[in-house]
């Protein structure tokens, strides 16, 4: 996940319901111009919407942070959601499948995080989320490293 140069980065709030529908059209503006399928737009901004519903509903509100990547000839797209409610009392649980709120798309973390290609969670009690997901363009070969 290594940007070569800097990455311009665009906080979006998350605060409503209205947010929600901006926050996904913002997704899939970005990954239609980086050059992802429509499939991949999809299982993004369905990631995104779930996340983000996530942020307002058990989070109390707060920020996704989206940045466009550059990997070599790879590009891709970082969402950070970011809030500063409860935190997650148990990861475990929440990642496992089917677990969801009656609120979302019924995917939970578990689901949102089959969508894309890499997913981070950091969370403590009392001190908020962080769930970082990054997808890149599918068809762009990975860069090796090393000899041979």
């Amino acid at each position: 996940m290594t940007a070569s140069g800097p990455a311009e980065t665009t906080s979006l709030p998350i605060g409503s319901d209205a947010d929600l529908s901006w926050v996904r059209r913002r997704v899939r503006q970005l990954a239609a111009g980086l050059g992802f399928g429509l499939v991949q737009q999809t299982k993004l901004v369905t990631a995104a919407s779930e996340l983000a519903r996530n942020t307002l509903v058990h989070g109390g509100g707060g920020r996704v942070e989206i940045t466009a990547l550059a990997d070599g000839p790879r590009r891709g797209l970082r969402l950070s959601f970011i809030d500063t409610g409860p935190g997650i009392g148990d990861v475990e649980l929440a990642m496992t499948d089917g677990y969801s709120s009656a609120y979302g798309l019924g995917l939970g973390l578990g689901g949102a995080r089959r969508l894309v290609d890499e997913f981070l969670l950091d969370t403590r009690p009392g001190q908020g989320a962080v769930v970082t997901v990054v997808a890149w363009v599918a068809g762009v070969p990975t860069p090796r490293t090393g000899t041979g």
